[in-house]
């Protein structure tokens, strides 16, 4: 799935893996997010945090019939609102994208992989 434009000039056409790797991006620089993590738990339970050039691993672009939707895996710093963070999260990357994308997101959803302590 990407997202098509044509214009006077010629065709746009954005990757998914582009589209994800921007949402990792935003999520980064929200306060209280330590990282992007894989959707896969490990099978010990604990969240592999991704490095930069990885985050899509951590962001699920889907189309549906309300449009396109982000599932997003993070891991959270401790001692910080879980309920903040991801409302902060959500309004980011929804704000971001739809400028950058000139698209309308259906929905954000954030899955809290992990808290880790920050030092």
């Amino acid at each position: 799935m990407s997202i098509e434009r044509v214009t006077s000039y010629g065709s746009i056409n954005i990757s998914q893996e582009a589209i994800a790797t921007l949402a990792g991006g935003v999520v980064s620089e929200c306060y209280g997010v330590v990282g992007m993590a894989s959707q896969k738990v490990l099978k010990d339970g604990w969240a592999e945090l991704l490095k930069k050039e990885n985050y899509s691993r951590g962001v699920v672009v889907k189309r549906t019939e309300a449009g396109m939707e982000l599932d997003l895996y993070i891991i959270i710093g401790f001692g910080v609102k879980v309920s903040e963070v991801v409302s902060e999260v959500q309004k980011k990357v929804k704000y971001v994208l739809e400028k950058t994308l000139e698209q309308d997101l259906a929905a954000v959803n954030v899955y809290v992989q992990g808290v880790r302590v920050i030092g």
